[in-house]
């Protein structure tokens, strides 16, 4: 693959592109973690209770649906159990994703490690709003505590992100030409057929061109912005970014090439949770043709981008408003994208908390077999180390 046969200089880019943080004076790295204060986590509640608020209580009677909480309530109770149970599915996806990208050969990660890593990473991209950088550096932490160099990990943390947001600019293209062309039922405008089609085709040739870099790309730039001062310092750690840019998006298409079946992953997460939105529809009416939910939800998801904790708020408007562009009864809308969100936003918390703490106690495990196997090589008595003291 070619995160593990890149270029030295590229090598050296890819570790200076994923920083350790260590304790101070200890060498270990220390576990990601947000600082809860009182008024962050006072802050936090006011915003998730103020986002509940309005779309169960405000929005309804705005738009003249004065008992949308009582028929959310009244919701087919079988159909939101099967909701349930594609919302599980996709995190299995997920699971499964992650472990054809990171997981090669026998090491530390088995599937509880990766329940683990992954869980509590969506945990942490669900309640903080940091476009999902949380749940990354956690990942990223917990794959080097596992023993995976740095520089592999940030290569194959771009390569993941490359297999899932394909599938999601693929998603938009395919879609936004199908609809838009008569092609798939659900017709619409410009505006919610062709001009997503017209983002994502803008997404893939970027990163066609990134995957196009040459291998020595970094020297080259290095060259041309050779100099001293602050500015020059800031160009040489800025070009570091194409070379792992390239570097990972090579690594996703070898992985491809490769035809791992855990790459199927990437199309459950996706596909799974759309069928969540569809599912709602079904516990209380009758649902759009399912091309019309497949191009709603992924223009929803553009709500991610908002400076808000998992996309509270913003998802489930970007979400509703593309919806009432297809022309999706409104009230319907409604129930079914916020039913979709109660599954798929809170579901994972619970066991990704749980998960989180697991992970931490996972870790000191690892850190006390690393401890024995050192002790093991300083006393020449152990059996099995005796012949490596004596050699040095």
């Amino acid at each position: 693959m070619s995160d593990e046969h890149t270029d030295p200089e590229v090598e050296e880019a890819l570790e200076e592109a994923a920083p350790v943080e260590q304790t101070e004076g200890s060498g270990e790295e220390e576990m990601p973690r947000v600082v809860l204060t009182r008024r962050r986590a006072v802050g936090f509640g006011v915003f998730v209770l103020t986002v509940v608020a309005f779309f169960y209580f405000v929005l309804p009677k705005l738009s003249g649906v004065g008992t949308t909480v009582h028929r959310i309530e009244r919701g087919d109770g079988w159909w939101i159990a099967i909701g349930v149970a594609l919302e599980l599915l996709s995190f299995a996806g997920y699971v499964m994703l992650f472990r054809a990208v990171f997981i090669r050969g026998h090491g530390r990660i088995g599937w509880p490690e990766s329940y683990e890593i992954t869980m509590a990473g969506l945990a942490a991209t669900r309640l903080f709003a940091a476009a999902g950088a949380g749940g990354v550096a956690l990942t990223a932490w917990a794959l080097r505590r596992s023993g995976m160099e740095p520089r592999i990990v940030a290569c194959r943390m771009v390569a993941f992100m490359v297999l899932l947001y394909v599938v999601f600019a693929g998603s938009l293209l395919l879609d936004g030409i199908g609809l838009g062309t008569g092609l798939f039922p659900g017709g619409g405008s410009f505006a919610i057929t062709y001009l997503p089609a017209i983002v994502a085709l803008l997404l893939l040739a970027v990163a066609g061109a990134v995957a196009a870099l040459p291998d020595d790309v970094e020297r080259r730039i290095e060259r041309r912005a050779s100099g001293s001062g602050r500015l020059a310092h800031w160009l040489a750690r800025a070009v570091t970014v194409p070379a792992l840019a390239a570097s990972g998006v090579r690594t996703a298409i070898d992985l491809v090439r490769s035809r791992n079946g855990g790459l199927l992953g990437a199309i459950a997460w996706w596909g799974f949770d759309i069928s969540v939105v569809w599912a709602m529809f079904h516990a209380y009416g009758h649902p759009p043709p399912f091309t019309v939910i497949w191009m709603a939800y992924f223009v929803g998801q553009f709500g991610n981008l908002l400076p808000l904790p998992g996309g509270l708020g913003g998802v489930e408007g970007a979400m509703i408003g593309a919806f009432a562009a297809f022309g999706v009864d409104f009230n319907l809308s409604v129930l079914a994208v916020l039913s979709y969100r109660g599954i798929s936003f809170w579901l994972p918390t619970v066991p990704g908390a749980i998960a989180y703490f697991q992970l931490r106690r996972t870790v000191a495990r690892w850190r006390l077999e690393e401890g024995r196997q050192g002790a093991g090589e300083l006393h020449p008595g152990t059996v099995g180390t005796a012949g490596a003291v004596g050699a040095r």
